[in-house]
């Protein structure tokens, strides 16, 4: 199992030297998610500053973007830093996607799986210097001269990582990606239930078994009064989000998300966290000491994550 490092950066310069300390401090990749900054920028000025570190995206909005821009930033990454970086997608929700940047939203899944595809088919047209000719409902990729082809990456492809929360998504991830991106607000019993049945479904239609497939997990964790605050506010926040609304329902809890989306749409979100009782909480976070935590991370996710995103203290007790 590998351990990563992950947080949500204010600027480049930030999140790179977040980057730079974490591989002093051992951990086996990082991440940097695409919220106040360009997470591509962040991991080619990170390659540039570290040796050994696996750089993640987790995540680009794919839906801001298309397959091309996305195959050539994530292949120029991947050369600078020696092929230590992974492409994670995630598709965002759909008010993000048409009102924050102007973009068509329209069967998410069945448009990440063509999103994958055309990526890929970009870098094998690179690889092979066979025609560029991929056409499919949402995109179509029919030109690449020589003067804007790359010619093949010496250290071959980037793994692709699909972040997923519903089965649709998630068996998206099984079949077109290397590994899937779990979201936080996450518990052991969806991951179980829901989770990796789709991901094998996937995996099924991709003719492949779940070797070599990567579930990378970042659980919330809570060591301190000032963690566990900030968890229960997460997941009230998450929780208000009708798309995350079936890990609830699994448990019971769907009435929940209708109070917390009724006080977010009113603008209380100081009550919300109030709302998040200790069942919710324990089911979602890992809540003790750094050793108790890193015990009960081991337990509820040891035999089904190939990579776990930990806080340092965390990391440092497993």
């Amino acid at each position: 199992m590998k351990v990563d490092s992950g947080g949500y950066a204010e600027t480049v310069a930030a999140a790179a030297a977040a980057i730079a300390a974490a591989e002093d401090q051992g951990y086996d990749g990082a991440w940097v998610a695409e919220t106040k900054l360009d997470p591509f920028l962040a991991m080619a000025v990170a390659a540039d500053r570290t040796s050994r570190i696996e750089l993640v995206t987790a995540i680009a909005v794919a839906f801001a973007r298309n397959p091309m821009t996305v195959a050539v930033q994530a292949n120029d990454i991947h050369g600078l830093s020696g092929g230590r970086f992974a492409l994670g997608l995630g598709s965002q929700i759909e008010p993000h996607i048409t009102k924050r940047f102007g973009m068509p939203w329209s069967s998410p899944a069945a448009r990440m799986r063509e999103f994958v595809l055309a990526v890929r088919a970009i870098w094998h047209a690179w690889e092979t210097g066979e025609r560029l000719a991929f056409r499919g409902e949402f995109y179509k990729h029919t030109l690449m001269t020589p003067f804007f082809d790359p010619g093949p990456n010496p250290h071959g492809n980037p793994k692709v990582y699909v972040a997923a929360v519903g089965p649709r998504m998630t068996e998206v991830a099984g079949e077109v990606a290397d590994g899937m991106l779990c979201h936080s607000f996450l518990t052991e019993r969806y991951l179980r239930e829901v989770t990796l049945p789709a991901v094998a479904r996937g995996r099924v239609k991709a003719g492949a078994d779940l070797a070599g497939f990567d579930v990378s997990v970042p659980p919330f964790t809570a060591t301190t009064p000032e963690e566990l605050a900030d968890v229960k506010e997460k997941i009230a926040f998450y929780g208000s989000t009708p798309a995350y609304r079936a890990v609830l329902d699994l448990h019971g809890w769907g009435e929940l998300q209708d109070e917390l989306h009724a006080l977010s749409r009113r603008g209380r979100w100081a009550e919300m966290p109030g709302l998040v009782t200790d069942d919710v909480l324990n089911a979602f976070a890992v809540v003790g000491s750094p050793d108790e935590v890193a015990a009960e991370v081991r337990r509820r996710f040891g035999d089904v994550a190939q990579r776990l995103t930990l806080s340092e203290s965390v990391f440092r007790a497993m």
